[in-house]
């Protein structure tokens, strides 16, 4: 029996996604779990194995085209095995069963009706006589291309609106654009998303190009010449700079969006208009953590592989933060009007990939692990990202998420929430400062210490200021105190 596999659920928001690639072809053989095809979403590239062994059938969707989750992609089925009708199409009707030809449909008048129109004729007044009221007007048949019209194939070139995928009808909708212009390469004259993008580049330069092509333009006469001048105050008004100039890349270049930054761009777009964004800070004395790092560094590395960094401490601090405010740990659904707050910590760690795009990859069960194991898996993740060896699951699930920017010299980021969370931290740049301390027995006084600032944007619809202020004053709180040998040892 055949097996049809429809488009997978490759992450808990993930809605739709793009075929990059089948690996196999129509009349190729398959085995259980080899690869089938490659499919990009918004959150990352992943090759989805096939469910079943046997021989590809059918392809569905073409490379290149997007499609919702649930989308029938390809039949596979045993060898000599005939795909199945397509779902909404009918099959061909048998020749007994078609419709008869047009010039068939009206049937030969009998002798009877003949009789009988040419008394309708004879009776009928002439120029000169009276009108007599007209009887009922007999219906009318269609004529024959009205019957051909009838009876023909719908088009199957015809785009219809309900075949556009998600991604395609925004596109539409954003650039204003009129569908009947678009020209379909997907399956069936369907219109895909690398349709529009070209015509969007190639649309208005197409038309230009098609235009008649004017004729000279006499010049005026003199006294013809002065009357078309500016007027004196439009002299001196700013010109539109010439299009020629910016299409022949005179001081710019133009670089065409890869996945990764079209896909971001979308998501935080997306974001600052979902959440409530408020940015509040803390200021953190790491004179405590720098001092165990210190102690520690050399045998850590040696042990480890890697440099003992302030991030895993602040990880480590901001998971216990989380268990004691759950609210900040949980999912905001304003349409379902409901908050999920999650059991268990699934931290979220932006990972550069070399300014080359930004991936948020999931260390799960964070709340599970001492400062150690947290520094291994971030190590572990941000090393597979820029790799490409990241899965659906790693980038997908996260319930709270922090960014990192301190390694590059920030001062302080309000970054932007990875919604569905509901707050985001951000860890920018330690350094000496002077600052105001008290020794132990109650002076104060003027010390350098390694001091850094945290800040949290956090989605005002999920919770109030007084929750993450006393949420970011929990985090300093535990990196401020903490015996943190203890949790190196």
């Amino acid at each position: 029996m055949a097996t049809t596999v429809s488009m997978p659920q490759l992450g808990e928001t993930v809605t739709e996604g793009t075929i990059l690639r089948w690996a196999k072809q129509v009349g190729d053989t398959i085995a259980e779990d080899e690869v089938l095809v490659e499919i990009s979403t918004d959150k990352v590239d992943t090759e989805v194995p096939s469910p079943a062994a046997g021989t590809i059938l059918e392809i569905l969707v073409n490379e290149g085209d997007t499609v919702s989750v649930g989308t029938e992609l390809v039949v596979i089925g045993a060898e000599g095995e005939e795909a199945p009708a397509a779902e909404g199409k009918s099959a061909e009707p048998p020749a007994e069963e078609k419709p008869a030809e047009p010039e068939a449909v009206e049937a030969a008048p009998t002798a009877e009706e003949t009789a009988a129109e040419q008394e309708a004729v004879d009776a009928a007044p002439t120029a000169e006589e009276k009108p007599v009221e007209p009887a009922p007007a007999k219906e009318q048949k269609p004529s024959e291309p009205e019957v051909e019209a009838f009876f023909a194939e719908p088009d199957e070139t015809e785009t219809k609106p309900n075949l556009l995928s998600p991604v395609v009808r925004k596109l539409i909708r954003e650039h204003e654009l009129d569908v009947s212009q678009l020209s379909g390469t997907g399956d069936g004259g369907r219109i895909t998303r690398k349709d529009v993008e070209a015509y969007l580049e190639s649309g208005p330069a197409a038309a230009e190009e098609t235009a008649p092509e004017a004729g000279p333009t006499p010049e005026p006469a003199p006294a013809a010449a002065a009357e078309l001048q500016p007027a004196p105050e439009a002299v001196h008004a700013p010109q539109p700079a010439p299009v020629a100039a910016a299409a022949s890349g005179q001081g710019a270049d133009e670089i065409e969006l890869d996945r990764i930054r079209v896909r971001t761009a979308e998501n935080m777009i997306k974001a600052r208009q979902t959440a409530a964004h408020v940015w509040t800070s803390v200021e953190v004395d790491y004179e405590r953590v720098e001092r165990v790092r210190q102690a520690h560094k050399e045998e850590f590395k040696a042990a480890e592989g890697f440099s003992l960094t302030y991030l895993p401490f602040i990880a480590r601090a901001t998971v216990d933060a989380l268990r004691v405010f759950p609210v900040v740990n949980s999912s905001f659904h304003l349409e379902e009007k409901k908050s999920v707050l999650h059991r268990n910590v699934d931290l979220g760690i932006a990972v550069d990939l070399d300014q080359s795009g930004l991936v948020v990859a999931r260390v799960r069960n964070a709340d599970g692990l001492r400062l150690v194991g947290i520094a291994r898996s971030i190590r572990e993740l941000a090393d597979r990202a820029r790799n490409g060896k990241l899965g659906v699951d790693d980038l997908t699930g996260s319930t709270f998420t922090i960014t990192n920017p301190g390694p590059f010299g920030s001062f302080m980021s309000a970054p932007i929430i990875n919604v569905p969370n509901v707050a985001i931290l951000s860890t920018d740049t330690v350094a000496k400062r002077p600052t105001v301390v008290t020794d132990a027995e109650g002076q104060d006084m003027i010390a350098i210490r390694h001091i850094g600032y945290l800040g949290l944007s956090w989605d005002h619809r999920a919770f109030d200021g007084s929750t993450a202020v006393l949420f970011l004053q929990r985090i300093k709180q535990n990196l401020e105190t903490w015996d943190w040998e203890q949790e190196l040892a």
